[in-house]
């Protein structure tokens, strides 16, 4: 599977092997930089539309971030064609549970 080895690869080493993310994550660190989110059902990811995951896993965290918001997120678009980070994104997703995706799905939606 290209997104599960994808994810392995290039996000599980902050975001974690299991998407639990780092520990503390609702913790800022002295630099301001909150630590990798869980990308389960317990994190914020889900919240967002598509368009912006893959944005911000293209161009990483601080791209489009709102004032003072401190991002350690690479941007991956030199690592990672955009058909792997569409990969990446739908393995993802598919370890939410049903009600998650179906809650993302009304997000898309509403963002078109």
């Amino acid at each position: 599977m290209i997104g599960q080895g994808a994810y392995t690869a290039r996000c599980a080493s902050c975001h974690g092997k299991n998407l639990q993310g780092e520990p503390n994550w609702r913790q800022r660190r002295p630099d301001g930089a909150l630590p990798a989110p869980p990308h389960d059902r317990t994190g914020h990811s889900w919240h967002h539309p598509d368009k912006t995951l893959f944005d911000i896993t293209k161009k990483g965290g601080q791209h489009n971030a709102p004032p003072g918001f401190v991002s350690r997120m690479p941007g991956f678009e030199s690592l990672m064609s955009d058909k792997e980070i569409h990969a990446v994104l739908a393995y993802i997703k598919s370890r939410w549970p049903a009600e998650i995706r179906e809650r993302q799905a009304g997000i898309n939606s509403r963002a078109r």
